[in-house]
């Protein structure tokens, strides 16, 4: 499994990992047999979050017997995000994970509350040893200008966006602060929230060949190229065991220039959005 360093963490983790928005809606022996066949071929990267149901629960019995092995990130919401609102939502995520800590905490979104008070809460909880590091989901090069000023360099570890070859608004702006500034960019969704390309479509078409070529599949085939660029990582969500080892081969997968070039030409990245997009 093709590892890289995590942003400020400086810790090398799998460009591919896992998912578990939605995990919950699955057979719950299904979903932790696929988080678990996901971390037996090296998918050790599992993101979570406190407002996705039952998955902390999913993923405390999924890493019972290999928590040391796991990098594991939550989200803390934005209505719990001031100072003392984020230690004890971290703290209740702990209990629901089984675990001392995690080794990213992130806020889900941008909020109400002032970024201030949740940095300072984060840094409390990084202090007593309960996360390792703490990073930003959905925040826009606006929202990560403020995040820097108030924290300093080297406190984001990630900032974690929709991405998936359909929407790629990121690679405007998004993407280059983060390489600027040494943070890791991790693309949620990258099979589209269920709207992955219609093998029949010009560009599902192109995916099936190049997958061919390469005897895989479409999907890993497009976690390939979501995790093609330094500082990239993606963390697509499975309930099946089988697609979990077949997501895992993405990341001993290069594409060549002309293939890259066919999946750009076929999946523009489009206009710069007013709005960052997100889910």
């Amino acid at each position: 499994m093709y590892a890289r360093s995590f942003g400020s963490t400086r810790v090398s983790v799998p460009v591919i990992g896992q998912g578990t928005w939605h995990i919950d809606g699955s057979d719950r022996a299904d979903a932790v047999r696929a988080l678990r066949a996901g971390i037996d071929v090296g998918m050790t990267h599992i993101d979570t979050a406190e407002m996705y149901g039952d998955a902390e629960a999913i993923v405390a019995e999924a890493t019972a017997d290999c928590r040391e092995e796991v990098f594991l990130v939550s989200k803390v919401v934005p209505g719990n995000a001031t100072r003392r609102g984020v230690v004890r939502a971290c703290e209740a995520s702990l209990r629901r994970l089984k675990t001392d800590r995690l080794d990213c905490y992130l806020l889900h979104w941008p909020g109400q509350h002032p970024l201030a008070e949740t940095i300072a809460g984060f840094e409390d909880l990084r202090r007593a040893g309960k996360i390792l590091a703490w990073g930003l989901s959905n925040f826009d090069v606006d929202d990560l200008d403020q995040v820097l000023a108030i924290a300093g360099p080297d406190r984001i570890a990630c900032n974690q966006v929709l991405y998936h070859l359909n929407e790629r608004a990121i690679e405007h702006a998004v993407l280059p602060w983060c390489e600027k500034h040494g943070v890791a960019m991790v693309g949620y969704s990258p099979f589209g929230s269920g709207e992955f390309p219609d093998p029949a479509s010009a560009g599902g078409r192109v995916l099936d060949g190049i997958a061919r070529a390469h005897g895989t599949t479409p999907y890993a085939v497009a976690l390939a190229f979501l995790t093609r660029l330094p500082g990239t990582f993606t963390i697509p969500k499975t309930g099946r065991p089988a697609r979990a080892i077949e997501n895992a081969a993405a990341a001993d997968l290069h594409l060549g220039p002309a293939e890259l070039a066919m999946i750009d030409a076929h999946f523009p990245r489009g206009p710069r959005p007013r709005m960052l997009p997100m889910l």
